[in-house]
């Protein structure tokens, strides 16, 4: 596995344990990991990642106080090099601004993407 590219359309505290868990898994295998963020999977590159537990993970609260949280693991696969990319079309649809997003997230639309993400494995989130 060289590539993996992940799409992140959805909000909500079980979308980004899953897209953070897919990409820290795929760059502890060696890929190059590109994350593109659009609609409600914009909410991952916010600056703050306060989701609530949702009723489905409610019987596994303690569980889940246990794991790293959302914005840590996030912090973690910024430094092992995942590249996260901001949609640009829905970052204008909904009035997102770069300064609403974490430093340093490139915005592009999906055609950036689509050229990063050419030859990989593909996710959708």
């Amino acid at each position: 596995m060289d590539r993996v590219a992940i799409i992140v359309s959805q909000d909500g505290l079980e979308t980004a344990f899953k897209a953070l868990n897919v990409a820290m898994a795929a760059v502890a295998m060696d890929a190059d990991v590109h994350v593109f963020c659009t609609f409600g999977g914009l909410s991952l590159l916010r600056r703050s990642l306060d989701y609530p537990v949702p009723a489905s993970l409610e019987p596994f609260r303690d569980q889940l106080a246990a794991l790293p949280g959302p914005e840590a693991l996030r912090a973690m696969a910024l430094e092992s090099g995942v590249q996260f990319i901001a949609c640009q079309m829905t970052m204008d649809l909904m009035g997102i601004t770069a300064d609403d997003l974490i430093e340093g997230i490139p915005v592009a639309g999906a055609a950036t993407f689509l050229s990063e993400a050419q030859g990989s494995t593909t996710v959708t989130f």
